[in-house]
């Protein structure tokens, strides 16, 4: 299972303009629509240099992560978290 979650915007961008980031892997992003494309090559990085599957990804309920076409073509579950909680 990966937990998957945005943190911004910071106020102050970093040197290179971003203002999101995520946690244990760490994506920096300027824009929250860069999250399709940052998941999907995660999912990948994850399939190939740890060779294993990701089964269920776990998001708050942040419209960003609402892949629903993306996680079936992969056979990942889509769970979403109780609003307002961590």
């Amino acid at each position: 299972m990966i937990h998957v979650d945005l943190w911004g915007p910071y106020s102050i961008p970093s040197i290179h303009g971003h203002k999101y980031s995520r946690y244990t892997w760490i994506f920096l992003l300027k824009q929250k629509s860069e999250v399709v494309k940052i998941l999907k090559n995660f999912v990948t990085f994850i399939q190939t240099q740890f060779e294993t599957t990701i089964k269920t990804i776990r998001s708050d309920n942040g419209s960003e992560f609402f892949m629903t076409n993306f996680f079936a073509n992969k056979g990942i579950v889509h769970q979403t978290s109780c609003v307002n909680t961590p």
